[in-house]
């Protein structure tokens, strides 16, 4: 048994269960991040801990995991290309450390899954963007066309 010192429950608001963020888009800053090594340890991922700084939701919390180290290249590729949008969105293009990237807001585009061992949804997030613009990767050039009033190649 433990002692619970007099802990008097009628003296404390009780927590109640947090059902997942709903799918959209929310400004956010990182309160903190750190590497972890995978369950397996084949590999490390950098978790972020986002939390809403506006609207309905502020306060609320989101996660995000960047699979940096891992034997997959697929994988790590995704998750760089996942942290340089997320450098881009805040403009720190050449973080040393990962707490340069925390408290500047980000626009965090979040949705929601079924959990794999309990089947409840979970949120996650799915991209950044920067606050007050638009989305962080530069646009693709025009298409260059054969002549003026031809069908651009994506129409033909």
């Amino acid at each position: 048994m433990a002692s619970l010192n007099g802990f008097n429950a009628n003296e404390v608001d009780p927590n109640v269960a947090f059902e997942p963020l709903p799918p959209g888009e929310y400004l956010a800053v990182i309160v903190a991040s750190e590497m972890k090594a995978t369950k397996v340890g084949s590999g490390e991922y950098l978790q972020l801990e986002l939390e809403v700084i506006d609207g309905a939701q502020k306060g609320r919390k989101v996660w995000d995991r960047l699979m940096l180290k891992h034997s997959n290249s697929q994988t790590v590729a995704i998750a760089k290309g996942t942290l340089s949008a997320l450098c881009r969105a805040v403009g720190v293009m050449l973080p040393k450390d990962s707490s340069e990237l925390h408290n500047l807001p980000v626009v965090v585009k979040v949705a929601t899954k079924k959990r794999d061992d309990t089947g409840e949804l979970t949120n996650v997030v799915k991209g950044y963007v920067k606050k007050g613009g638009a989305s962080p990767v530069a646009a693709r050039p025009a298409a260059a066309t054969t002549g003026p009033g031809s069908t651009p190649p994506w129409k033909r």
